[in-house]
């Protein structure tokens, strides 16, 4: 039969035509088989890539270009184990303007197991990863209660492991000086800013001097000649005045403010200062925002336990060692922004402060500070350690930003691994993909 009368023929034109057929539908099968292996090596390769760039984010400021992409490509191929892959290789490319950047992108070929036949040998495929950092700054003030009661149960000791792990924690964060400030407020009744302020002017001495000193008596005498006698009298009188004590035999104790600036960050001006008090149980010295971390260290180890508690205090100048005088505040960047942040620890439930004796209303007054805070913009997590089986504090709960915020600690261990959860959250608020 010639050509012309085969092809002519539909008795047996189906064969053919299927034949003719099958190459393109097998082609576009083996497509979707092959684009799905593709797509299966980009999830391995974005994943061993976004592993690798937060890892290499820490070093990249310390390291020469040739050295990050040294390291990098060591720690991707650690993690990027596809064997059916060729040519694979990434770049790094780290960058300071307008803050700390790296990336690194990767790419490679896969060879088709059906595309082949439509011509198509190997698949090319990419990803990359980027990671920005140094745009965002951290400052953290650290509310701690040294009360009586954190004597109890390794509960002070467990707080100056967990504490000085924090500041490892938050050292390591920080690519430069000064991306991290932590400040330090141990709190007990009140809190402590240094008796060597004594001349400072934004205190008010008004009720220690009140309390402190010891009265004087002063004799008064008159002399009085009778008449023709000649014969002389004296009367005398006693007068008892109140000396002050000499202000620097002050131990550097606070209470808190007049209400309602016992609740706010106002700098302190007359009608606002901060009230002397000679009690004693005062805790070691506040320390303002620093990034001297040995300094940081060596507050924690001072801290001691005693005296009642006062959690507002404590978290007032949290707040006010953030943002206002005393403290001396680092000037802010405009280029950067700023994360601040408090964490109150505490113990125990409020006990005692410049006017009450009784928890409800402490409570309503830190109530209303927690609230400013917040307002304020800042981010406030709250720790309640709770060995002695005390209620579960509703006004911490409250106070916490939000829900996840708030700990709640039944063992003094416990304020090692929550500091290290905070930790590990605050690290991520600066160095955030």
């Amino acid at each position: 039969m010639s050509l012309s009368r085969f092809l002519k023929d539909r008795r047996g034109g189906v064969a053919p035509m299927f034949a003719l057929a099958i190459v393109p539908v097998i082609g576009f099968v083996g497509a979707a088989v092959d684009y799905s292996r593709v797509s299966s090596v980009r999830t391995s390769m974005q994943a061993a890539l976004d592993a690798t760039s937060l890892a290499m984010a820490k070093l990249a400021p310390t390291l020469t270009a040739a050295q990050l992409q040294t390291q990098a490509n060591a720690y991707f191929q650690a993690l990027f184990n596809r064997t059916d892959t060729r040519n694979v290789a990434i770049t790094t490319a780290y960058t300071t303007s307008d803050g700390s950047q790296l990336t690194i992108a990767g790419s490679g070929s896969m060879d088709t197991s059906f595309m082949k036949v439509m011509g198509y040998q190997s698949l090319d495929f990419g990803s990359s990863s980027t990671v920005k950092w140094g745009s965002a700054r951290l400052r953290v003030a650290l509310a701690l209660d040294n009360t009586g009661s954190m004597a109890d149960d390794g509960k002070i000791g467990a707080l100056k492991t967990a504490t000085t792990a924090l500041l490892n924690q938050l050292k390591a964060a920080a690519s430069n000086p000064g991306d991290v400030y932590v400040s330090i407020v141990p709190f007990s009744r009140d809190v402590n800013v240094g008796a060597s302020n004594y001349n400072a002017d934004w205190i008010d001495w008004s009720d220690w001097e009140d309390d402190n000193g010891h009265d004087t008596t002063t004799q008064t005498c008159t002399t009085k000649k009778n008449g023709k006698s000649g014969k002389t009298t004296k009367k005398c009188t006693n007068t008892t005045t109140w000396v002050p004590d000499n202000h620097n035999t002050w131990n550097g104790c606070i209470t808190d403010r007049d209400q309602n600036y016992d609740t706010l960050n106002t700098s302190p001006t007359s009608g606002a200062l901060f009230p002397a008090e000679q009690y004693s149980s005062c805790p070691v010295q506040v320390m303002g925002l620093s990034y001297d971390w040995t300094a940081l260290s060596a507050k924690v180890d001072a801290m001691a336990a005693a005296g009642n508690t006062n959690q507002a205090i404590g978290l007032a100048w949290g707040w006010q060692s953030l943002t206002n005088a005393p403290f001396t505040i680092p000037t802010k960047d405009p280029n950067y922004q700023y994360q601040q942040i408090i964490i109150l620890l505490t113990d125990g439930l409020n006990t005692q402060d410049r006017w009450y004796t009784t928890a409800s209303s402490i409570d309503n007054r830190q109530a209303v500070a927690c609230t400013n805070i917040k307002a304020a913009g800042i981010t406030l997590y709250t720790v309640q350690v709770n060995t002695s089986g005390d209620p579960t504090s509703a006004l911490l709960q409250q106070c916490a930003t939000d829900s996840k915020k708030f700990f709640l600690l039944t063992s003094a261990n416990e304020i090692i691994t929550t500091f290290d959860t905070i930790g590990t959250s605050l690290q991520k608020l600066y160095l955030a993909q």
